[in-house]
């Protein structure tokens, strides 16, 4: 594993680079400036970013007729937590923009000749187990209050679950796991990939960075994951059409508040 520094980086060290601590203005000057990217380049979203309202309502639709309806809203908002890994292209664009290059949508998946591949696959493949173990918790909860006889239909599970007192008390204890989860997979990804993108300093020193920009921030990272929860739902609300905008939007805010975040590499 050394010898293709997934953990560590390519002489098999684990560098340690500087967190800085952020206010919570930063995280509106992020925001900004990845308006501007996406503005600046706005065919990008086009390529990379209308697939997942599309992929997304057939999820839902799918989920619907396989009879997983317990699991329908927890696939969909479980899906934030796979964010981090779709939005690596549009770190390339606004980090070449940065450079003051003028890319190309194709040069988004130039990613996937990058060095550090084999540590950004083992960073997503952590959040994919985060994700599997959310569906997993879900549905346990969905069965502690129903069982696990399935819903008739969508109309008898809405009514379960909004009229019934096992239905609020099941909502509530997801919230409460859902937040455990969304707070997990935040701090262990909000500069990880950025970071890797930028730097081959291998999966564990680029989740181990993002641990520690999370705790030398709290708010700002909090302020920051509710901004997303919340853009998230107002782009999902016109049958996911939304997310078209916001999406790449946060994509590329990612790159900045990375950049805010975490101390440059020196120059050679």
């Amino acid at each position: 594993m050394a010898a293709l520094h997934v953990y560590s980086d390519a002489e098999g060290l684990m560098p340690r680079p500087t967190v800085r601590k952020i206010g919570v203005l930063e995280i509106l000057d992020a925001l900004r400036l990845g308006w501007i990217d996406f503005r600046e380049k706005p065919s990008h979203y086009v390529f990379l970013c209308l697939l997942y309202p599309v992929a997304g309502a057939v999820l839902m639709i799918w989920a619907a007729g396989a009879n997983l309806l317990p699991v329908m809203f927890p696939l969909a908002s479980g899906f934030a937590l796979l964010g981090p890994v779709a939005a690596i292209g549009l770190y390339e664009i606004s980090r070449k923009r940065e450079l003051g290059l003028d890319p190309s949508w194709r040069e988004a998946l130039a990613v996937l000749k990058s060095p550090a591949l084999f540590s950004i696959a083992a960073a997503a493949s952590m959040l994919l187990v985060l994700f599997v173990a959310w569906l997993n918790v879900a549905q346990a909860i969905y069965e502690w209050h129903f069982g696990d006889e399935v819903p008739a239909s969508l109309s008898a599970f809405l009514s379960n679950v909004l009229t019934a007192g096992a239905g609020w008390r099941m909502m509530i204890w997801g919230d409460v796991a859902g937040l455990c989860f969304a707070v997990v997979a935040l701090a262990i990804s909000v500069v990880t990939f950025p970071l890797l993108l930028e730097r081959d300093v291998g999966a564990a020193a680029a989740i181990a960075t993002s641990v520690r920009a999370t705790v030398a921030n709290p708010v700002p990272i909090l302020v920051w994951g509710l901004v997303v929860a919340v853009l998230l739902v107002v782009g999902s609300l016109p049958v996911f059409a939304g997310l078209a905008v916001v999406l790449p939007v946060l994509g590329h805010a990612t790159w900045h508040l990375y950049r805010k975040l975490v101390e440059p590499p020196a120059l050679p």
